[in-house]
């Protein structure tokens, strides 16, 4: 018969998480995740197989919060440019302070190296582009077009706000968004 864990999976998937953006996933070892986890090493082993596994289970946690973040605002805010608008900067990191920024991109890129990752953003980026085409265009094509050019609109706002800090990261994708309503013919207010 099995022990009962003393930590549960997703207990440990935060604590692997947390750890995973202060070093990002190159430095994650089982010692170094060990001590994070409050489990040993052979306990981690023994949940996840291996250290890519293991990484990659941590991630898919990361990717479980973003889409249910993301379909609970889909599901609250109007279906107008402002609402599409709305529910980007409820998904703009607020928190500017250090490298956060920095160490969002290095777990980025093991989304990129993992296909089962790279499938979730895929599938998380066709979401996010309807959701926000719903709100911009009853034309199917046009809002698939409108949808893909805002959500690509704000990641790089977010990209370039990361080089230049002006002002805070909501304040930069509002106003980027704002304007690129206004060239697109969906005036946002």
């Amino acid at each position: 018969m099995a022990r009962p864990k003393r930590i549960s999976d997703e207990m440990v998937l935060e604590r692997l998480l947390q750890t995973l953006v202060e070093t990002g996933a190159d430095a994650l070892t089982f010692q170094r995740a060990s001590a994070a986890a409050g489990l040993s090493a052979a306990t981690l082993v023994q949940r996840f197989g291996s250290r890519e596994n293991m990484i990659e289970a941590a991630l898919l946690l990361a990717w479980d919060r973003l889409e249910a973040e993301t379909r609970m605002a889909d599901a609250h805010l109007p279906a107008t440019p402002g609402g599409a608008i709305s529910l980007l900067l409820q998904l703009t990191p607020a928190d500017t302070s250090g490298n956060g920024f920095a160490d969002g991109l290095l777990l980025l890129r093991e989304d990129f190296r993992n296909p089962v990752l790279r499938a979730r953003g895929a599938d998380w980026g066709h979401f996010l582009a309807g959701a926000l085409g719903r709100r911009l265009s009853v034309s199917e094509a046009e809002a698939t077009r409108l949808g893909w050019q805002m959500a690509s609109l704000w990641q790089g706002a977010l990209l370039w706000w990361g080089f230049t800090r002006d002002g805070t990261p909501g304040q930069s994708v509002r106003h980027l968004l704002e304007e690129w309503c206004a060239v697109a013919g969906v005036p946002a207010s």
